[in-house]
């Protein structure tokens, strides 16, 4: 048979000393048979011999770890594994499986539907943040340029003052008061026009934050923004005073024409369900307000939500906070472009990507996910649409990944979607790519750790092995995926992914996959 290598190669050296594993007699030396998977066929010598005489006489030949199969017959899955679905009420063909060495030289220890494309949930940043880490590098950063028009004299501009926003995921209100604290430093106290605030970068239609599970207040709902600034949300605080039997409420940023309730009422019984007690009250935009009460017994609580009217958060944001920090406008805060002939006054520079992911990885952020997938389409294609992310993301797949079947359906890069779609084998194969890619240790990290961290906090290994796996979750798609560090020493590919009405109740199986995996 003529054995042909894929144009597109993931290399590994053929191994110096003889492997000892199940196709070696006890005994041989390195020049005896020597055996390897490659594409689901058993090569031997006699195949080594043509691979030599065909692809170069000098030794170390290379292969292509791609050929390493996923899709091997029917397994059975582990008893506790099983038994664990079964609890949950979730069909064995509603879950994908995939146990395999993350550095692709061995068949896989389990594959269990690994073909079948699924909704990865939240596993989907995976994705999104090794691609970004590919294309960009760890060391890439967002800047917000700011531009000054006018003259400045005895600390008033005269002109408006530009904020240009280009996809910053992380400027949150530190960071904020950052931007304004140089704008000051530039000795401007008061704006004689307007503070314009520049979202063009990004070509995002507006959406209705209940549209995706009806729960638009729920931050993680909040849509990628140009310039986006602490996530859209507020958060409030609440500290119970049993002296005059009210809790005190902090709202964070102070919002420019919003007022809020300074404190509610005690109420006497168990925490509970302390949300509801409270009865909040935010239909109205210009007014964050309570109707109920706070449980004593709750002690301090806080409580970030999205903010009811989206569109104008960026300009009240930076309105309420240019006036709690002493500055002064005489004109507003609005949305426009900044003239062509401006140059910068400065750039705020965001933390570097490798910063960036963890925080989207290890607590799962949506609309940070959303902004670098964003990014990834304005860096490379020139333009912050979707459709030029998806486009930029299937390029990369196709030219680091591979172009055979199976491939991934993007969407918004955050796994908040019911479109996205990947199988197990599509994602093994790239995260044994990531594995041998320089920028592994920045993606590894990223992962919250099992026991440690992260959405994975509360989620130890019962074996004591260690972990750094996605997880993912929606009402009717959950799972894991990631890296485990098996007692042997070697290290897993570990996928399980659920699509399910009973999904989020496999969460059980899916640990007992990963401590299973542990303990080789």
């Amino acid at each position: 048979m003529d054995y042909q290598l894929p144009p597109r190669l993931a290399h590994f050296v053929w191994p110096p000393t003889p492997y000892r594993g199940q196709h070696q007699r006890p005994g041989e030396a390195g020049s005896a048979v020597f055996l390897v998977w490659a594409g689901g066929i058993i090569v031997g010598m006699s195949c080594l011999s043509l691979v030599l005489r065909r692809f170069g006489r000098v030794l170390p030949v290379v292969f292509a770890l791609s050929l390493v199969p996923f899709h091997v017959g029917a397994q059975a899955l582990p008893g506790e594994v099983d038994a664990a679905l079964v609890r949950a009420k979730v069909p064995r063909d509603a879950v994908t499986m995939l146990v395999v060495d993350a550095e692709g030289i061995r068949p896989p220890r389990l594959a269990w539907r690994t073909q079948t494309q699924v909704n990865p949930a939240s596993i989907m940043k995976l994705v999104t943040t090794y691609a970004a880490l590919d294309l960009l590098g760890p060391a890439f950063t967002w800047t917000t340029p700011v531009y000054v028009d006018g003259p400045v004299r005895n600390g008033v501009l005269e002109g408006n003052l530009y904020i240009r926003g280009q996809g910053d995921p992380k400027l949150v209100l530190e960071r904020l008061w950052l931007l304004l604290r140089r704008v000051q430093g530039l000795g401007i106290q008061s704006i004689n026009g307007d503070i314009v605030l520049d979202r063009s970068a990004f070509e995002v239609a507006d959406t209705d934050p209940s549209a995706f599970d009806g729960e638009g207040l729920r931050p993680y709902n909040a849509a990628p923004d140009a310039l986006l600034i602490n996530f859209k949300s507020v958060v409030m605080t609440f500290v119970p005073n049993r002296a005059t039997q009210t809790a005190q409420v902090s709202f964070e940023p102070a919002l420019a024409g919003v007022t809020s309730q300074a404190t509610v009422p005690l109420s006497a019984g168990e925490c509970g369900d302390w949300r509801t007690t409270l009865a909040a009250d935010f239909a109205d935009p210009a007014r964050l307000g309570f109707t109920g009460s706070f449980p004593a017994a709750c002690g301090e609580k806080v409580w970030p939500v999205a903010y009811a009217d989206p569109r104008s958060y960026a300009a009240r944001a930076v309105g309420g906070l240019w006036i709690e920090m002493g500055g002064r406008i005489r004109g507003v805060v609005r949305d426009g472009r900044v003239p062509a002939e401006l140059k910068p006054a400065f750039e705020l520079p965001s933390p570097p990507l490798a910063e960036v992911i963890r925080d989207i990885n290890k607590y799962s952020n949506n609309v940070m996910a959303q902004q670098l997938f964003l990014t990834l389409g304005l860096q490379q294609k020139k333009r912050g649409t979707l459709d030029g992310a998806r486009s930029t993301m299937r390029q990369w797949w196709n030219d680091r990944i591979g172009t055979g079947e199976g491939q991934p359906v993007f969407d918004n890069g955050s796994g908040l979607s019911r479109e996205e779609r990947i199988s197990a084998a599509a994602l093994a194969k790239m995260l044994q790519v990531a594995w041998r890619s320089p920028v592994m240790p920045e993606l590894v990290s990223s992962l919250p750790a099992s026991g440690v961290d992260g959405t994975l906090r509360k989620r130890g290994l019962r074996s004591g092995g260690s972990a750094h796996l996605k997880t993912g979750t929606l009402r009717d798609a959950a799972g894991v995926a990631g890296f485990v560090h098996a007692a042997s020493g070697r290290r897993y590919v570990v996928i399980a992914i659920a699509n399910h009405g009973n999904a989020v109740a496999a969460r059980p199986a899916f640990d007992a996959l990963v401590d299973w995996a542990a303990q080789d």
